[in-house]
Formats: C-alpha cells, structure tokens, sequence
C-alpha cells in the first residue's frame, strides 16, 4: 500500500432466530463507500448500498480516525465476541494496519466494565461516530426527493 493509502472497514452482527443479522461499511481507497445491512426481522430484506465519496470525505475519515487515538490502543483485553454478538473495525492508514475484535456494546456500561474501559471507550465513540457518518452519506445519497 502507498504512504497515503486509506481503507476502513467496520461489521457488527450476530447469528440469532432471524438468522445472520448485520451491519457493515467499508471506504476503499478510491472512495467507494460499501454499505450492506441486513436483517431479516419481519422478513426484510437486505440493503446494499454503494456509492463514491470525495477525497475530502476521507481526508475527514482520517482526521476523525487519528483523532480518536485508536490506532495505539490493543483489544486483547476487550471483552470476546460471544453469542450477543460480534464487532470488527479494520483500518489501514498509511503504513500501519490494524484489526480489532471484540463483542457487542450494549452500552457505556459495558465498556465501563471491561478490562481495559480507557481503550474499550476509544473504541466505542469512533464506532458512533463513523456510523453517524455512514448513516447521514448514504441517507444524503439515495434521498429520493432532495429538499
């Protein structure tokens, strides 16, 4: 990968009585943003999104990611993917290539509980905040009717 090359990718889910459920995105470094959620609770269906995203969008990625300090933290203290559910963030910025896993966050609780709450929580915001972001491209993206 080059000096400047960017990758994200994030995944929440679980395997329960609607079957595999799920929640995932992932910015390429062409700024192809891919966006799957599926879940199958009163038989919906699934919903796969793709679209481009400017380099500024992922310049922002970046900031947000290199702000949140995440690519120090280590996840083996963070609670195992467990029956609940599982989370996986993967980022590769630059020359330094990281992979967490750990199990669902129910809430702040959670993370307050865990081994290492400092690292959990570093974890825990960076996921909202990207899911924030995913959520308002994508809504912005495919509204129908454009205000």
């Amino acid at each position: 990968m080059m000096a400047n090359e960017f990758y994200l990718r994030y995944y929440v889910g679980h395997k329960g009585k609607f079957g595999h459920e799920f929640l995932e995105f992932e910015f390429r470094p062409d700024g192809k943003l891919r966006y799957a959620n599926n879940s199958n609770y009163k038989n919906d269906v699934m919903i796969r999104k793709e679209a481009f995203v400017h380099k500024a969008v992922l310049e922002e990625l970046k900031r947000i990611v290199k702000e949140s300090d995440l690519m120090h933290e280590d996840d083996k203290l963070w609670p195992q993917p467990d029956r609940v559910g599982r989370q996986e963030l993967e980022i590769v910025m630059g020359d330094e290539h990281i992979s967490f896993t750990t199990s669902k966050i129910g809430s702040l609780i959670d993370v307050n509980n865990s081994r290492d709450a400092e690292g959990l929580r570093c974890f825990y915001y960076l996921v909202q905040d990207l899911k924030c972001l995913v959520f308002s491209l994508i809504g912005l993206h495919f509204k129908i009717k454009p205000i």
